[in-house]
């Protein structure tokens, strides 16, 4: 590990990140929850880059983001996948917001709302939690349902386990998460006409 990347810490919280952009300093901030969560809110500025896109397409991303980046989710899980990905392919300068869009609105910060939609962990909750109550309910009837419930159980263990969520990646696909088109080409020329605007 380099010096620079020992110096550089790998979190930033809401207050340092809002110092930033008031100096003037702002790094490029990508959100990299679903179309509709960044719709419903987001900080000011920010570039939507949803994270199975960012997997995706991490090389392009890369030869397009230069200087300071901090990647935002929810909590800092999703933001902390998207900034291995692209260290991966190495991309210097990236920072995850320490507890996410969550820790923003709790520091009172500058937020854009628009239509409230339910964020993606809930969504999860609802859609496993209801697989198992139905399964629990239902084995009376037929014992063998049971293991659905295992089966959810487990694969949630997984998730924590992993900091992943197949379910979570899943329910993203549908289109009341996808929200306004977020293809490649969309976020490139975002992004190609900012890299314009600080250069």
């Amino acid at each position: 590990m380099s010096t620079s990347e020992t110096a550089r810490p790998a979190t930033l919280d809401a207050t340092g990140l809002r110092e930033l952009i008031e100096s003037g300093r702002a790094p490029r901030v990508l959100d990299v929850r679903t179309p509709a969560e960044f719709e419903t809110s987001h900080i000011p500025g920010s570039y939507n880059v949803p994270l199975d896109l960012l997997r995706e397409h991490r090389r392009e991303l890369r030869d397009l983001l230069g200087g300071d980046v901090v990647l935002v989710c929810r909590s800092g899980a999703r933001a902390s996948q998207a900034r291995q990905a692209l260290a991966g392919v190495g991309l210097p300068n990236l920072t995850v917001l320490d507890g996410g869009i969550l820790s923003w609105q709790a520091a009172n910060a500058p937020i854009t709302r628009g239509v409230p939609r339910w964020d993606l962990e809930r969504q999860v909750r609802l859609v496993a939690g209801s697989i198992v109550l139905v399964s629990i309910l239902a084995s009376v009837y037929v014992p063998q349902l049971k293991w659905v419930a295992g089966a959810i159980g487990a694969g949630l263990t997984v998730a924590a386990v992993t900091n992943t969520c197949a379910m979570g990646m899943v329910l993203g696909k549908l289109p009341y998460n996808r929200g306004a088109s977020r293809d490649l080409d969309t976020v490139m020329g975002q992004l190609r006409g900012s890299a314009v605007e600080r250069a």
